[in-house]
């Protein structure tokens, strides 16, 4: 037997040479990132796992899954496999956009608050955020903010890029996007859409993918297997295809350019070439709903946002979530105003939203008694 080595999440010793128990946390409501692989996925990859073929996308499966994204996006769709989410928005934005132009988008935005300047620094362009209440932009207020176009004094907004679902759990309709995609296209802007969520948007709305991309008029997608059931992998999708120029070098250049690039493409024709994207997406979603539903009856609990898709925004007292985040991991989302987020995955079951609803109920109550109620134990 080898050395014993500590177990950090359970406690446990176990020798090296031994097979180490699973090293898992509570049912965690922090990210639908936090989910494992779904087991279908996990056996196409192993499938995918045979032989030798070519390497960097010139092999039978990515060209399978290429065919099936256009079943779902249309026939003009180019796709590029790349690593992540940010991947995936540099590269796309970066390609629609030149050295003095700006991405007009919401002050939530991914590509705005959680990529750690990428789109700037990588992609060396301007973001122009603006305020929302819900996560969506509209046709007035990018139109306030293209103020200065043709100013060399300002970077000039060519590109808008919207989030559906969005970063507060809000949700796009096919005629919301393509009242958006109407203004920038006579103003010569091209309309990005960041679909890290796309799949629980179009099972939120029961449409499918094409009706809130290629018929609303969505110039490129960068489209999310990771949150739905991936280990890995996002894919760039160009609806049009004189908004793509040069992307296969700017893969490359931003190191997203997988060799074994197989391994994504066998997992994304697994996911749309089923309908599995579907009942992940729709099982995440109903699993929020039910916390929802199930939170939104405990006095002193105020859900901030509609729950369109697989979040769920709520104020609860600092205590309470102090108290919570002891039992639970999820995410606050603003500290000034206590508000915060939970997410289901496609792997959350009733069960796991039930005892996370009772365990919400309970810690307000507890923190709603006095001191001395605490002390001597009244309910």
């Amino acid at each position: 037997m080898g050395r014993a080595e500590h177990d950090v999440t359970s406690g446990n010793e176990f020798p090296t040479a031994g097979t180490p128990p699973p090293r898992v946390m509570r049912r965690s409501f922090a990210s639908d990132n936090c989910a494992g692989i779904h087991p279908e996925i996990l056996d196409a990859i192993a499938r995918a796992n045979v032989g030798h073929v070519l390497a960097y996308g010139a092999d039978p499966y990515t060209e399978a899954a290429t065919q099936i994204f256009r079943r779902h996006f249309g026939e003009r769709a180019e796709v590029y496999f790349v690593f992540n989410g940010t991947g995936a928005n540099v590269v796309g934005l970066q390609a629609a956009t030149r050295p003095w132009d700006a991405v007009v988008c919401a002050q939530t935005a991914h590509i705005n608050t959680d990529e750690c300047g990428a789109p700037e620094k990588i992609a060396g362009l301007k973001l122009l955020a603006i305020p929302t209440t819900n996560g969506k932009l509209t046709v007035e207020a990018i139109a306030d903010r293209l103020r200065g176009r043709g100013d060399e004094h300002h970077a000039q907004p060519t590109v808008v890029s919207l989030t559906n679902a969005t970063e507060l759990g809000t949700v796009y309709t096919p005629e919301e996007i393509a009242a958006i995609a109407e203004f920038a296209h006579a103003r010569g802007m091209t309309l990005h859409l960041d679909g890290a969520r796309l799949a629980n948007a179009a099972a939120s709305l029961d449409v499918p993918l094409r009706a809130l991309t290629t018929d609303a008029g969505v110039d490129l997608v960068s489209f999310g297997g990771t949150k739905n059931g991936l280990a890995f992998g996002e894919a760039l999708v160009v609806l049009d295809p004189t908004r793509g120029e040069g992307l296969r070098y700017l893969r490359k250049m931003n190191m997203q350019l997988a060799s074994k690039m197989r391994f994504i493409a066998a997992q994304f024709e697994r996911l749309l070439g089923t309908d599995l994207w579907l009942a992940n997406a729709r099982r995440a979603n109903a699993m929020a709903a039910r916390l929802a539903d199930a939170v939104g009856r405990i006095p002193g609990v105020r859900i901030t946002q509609p729950v369109q898709a697989n979040a769920v925004f709520a104020i609860l007292p600092p205590a309470v979530t102090d108290a919570l985040q002891d039992r639970f991991p999820f995410y606050v989302w603003d500290e000034g105003n206590g508000e915060v987020r939970w997410m289901c995955a496609f792997d959350t079951t009733e069960s796991d939203v039930d005892e996370f609803a009772a365990a919400i109920e309970e810690e307000m109550r507890a923190h709603s008694r006095g001191p001395h109620e605490q002390a001597i134990g009244y309910s």
